[in-house]
């Protein structure tokens, strides 16, 4: 199959996402498959008379992935290094390669890649396309709409609601809320902007910071337990991982610095906790009208009581993230993986 796998974008977790989609161009390749890595945003410059060439280029478009930075991107960096200097979220050839091609693996992260605007966009041109559809992306990047969903579907969810930048009072108080609490955009990605805050000053500072990244957070009861993923294809959990940071929690920094935690799988909980924590990502998957795969996030408290938090409509895909390591538990190798998501998302929309 001739692919483009589309990567970086403009969201704080661009390198996340270049990392991802470089991971899936290579095992693409390996599978015999004709892949090229592109950036949506700064798209290629090449002669619009040949772009069936672009499929086959030497390199494949993986020069873009190199040198990864695990900091947080430079955005205004990156719009500045675009040459036609355009505002137009899809760069240069952009939509005439992935119209070329026999599917579009979305390997892009946040913001305008994973809320549904692109998924839109790509229906109404006829760009096939990996993943969830629109209604579910614009759903789920919501975490505040994704609360009440949660709690009308029966799905447990920490106790809190969003919080707009322009409110009058934003105390905890006038939220039903006390001491500790997270903070954390309402749209955003790999714990950007994520704050655990114990008194009034360290929120207030957190307020300032998350407001940087968007006009609504979400404010919620902060949970202490064990973190847990359980990712889930076709409607069918894959078996839970533990995640566990040898410091603080599964913030930016210890997501995607190398050794920063341990990952089990399957996870060592009981059958029973297991077999819930599946239920339960099943079930939140079907509520925010979900197809294809995801990624549900979990936190399970001392006493057993298991928290969902949210669902990644486009999980981190490198072969050590979470979602291909709890795959390969079941026996669905990286390569393998990518294909099964690529023909999934062909029968559930084509």
């Amino acid at each position: 199959m001739k692919i483009i796998v589309l990567a970086g974008g403009l969201s704080t977790e661009r390198d996340v996402s270049l990392s991802s989609s470089a991971g899936i161009c290579k095992t693409l390749l390996e599978k015999g498959h004709d892949a090229f890595l592109l950036d949506v945003f700064l798209g290629l410059t090449y002669d619009p008379n040949r772009l069936e060439e672009v499929f086959t280029l030497p390199g494949h478009g993986l020069e873009i992935a190199k040198n990864i930075s695990t900091a947080e991107p430079d955005i205004k960096a990156v719009k500045a290094s675009r040459p036609d200097q355009s505002n137009c979220f899809l760069g240069p050839n952009v939509i005439e390669l992935c119209r070329m091609a026999d599917i579009t693996f979305l390997g892009l992260h946040g913001g305008e890649g994973e809320n549904g605007k692109l998924q839109a966009t790509f229906d109404l041109l006829g760009i096939k396309y990996t993943g969830p559809d629109s209604l579910g992306c614009a759903v789920a990047m919501d975490k505040g709409f994704t609360k009440h969903i949660f709690m009308q579907a029966g799905v447990d969810t920490p106790p809190g609601m969003s919080l707009h930048k322009s409110a009058p009072d934003k105390s905890p108080e006038a939220l039903g809320l006390s001491f500790p609490v997270v903070v954390k955009p309402c749209s955003g990605g790999s714990s950007i902007g994520v704050y655990i805050v114990h008194t009034e000053d360290e929120y207030t500072d957190a307020l300032s910071k998350s407001f940087r990244y968007e006009d609504e957070v979400v404010v919620e009861s902060y949970i202490k337990g064990r973190e847990f993923a359980c990712g889930i294809i076709d409607g069918e959990a894959l078996p839970p991982i533990e995640i566990i940071p040898k410091t603080g929690f599964f913030d930016y920094t210890n997501k995607y610095q190398d050794g920063a935690t341990d990952e089990v799988c399957p996870a060592d909980i009981s059958e029973e906790i297991s077999d819930k924590m599946k239920e339960l990502t099943v079930r939140a998957y079907h509520a925010l009208k979900l197809n294809v795969y995801s990624r549900a996030d979990f936190l399970l408290d001392d006493k057993g009581n298991l928290y969902c938090l949210e669902l990644n409509t486009l999980p981190g895909m490198t072969s050590a993230s979470l979602l291909p390591k709890e795959a390969q538990a079941v026996g669905i190798e990286y390569g393998d993986l990518c294909e099964l998501i690529i023909q999934k998302s062909l029968e559930a929309r084509y």
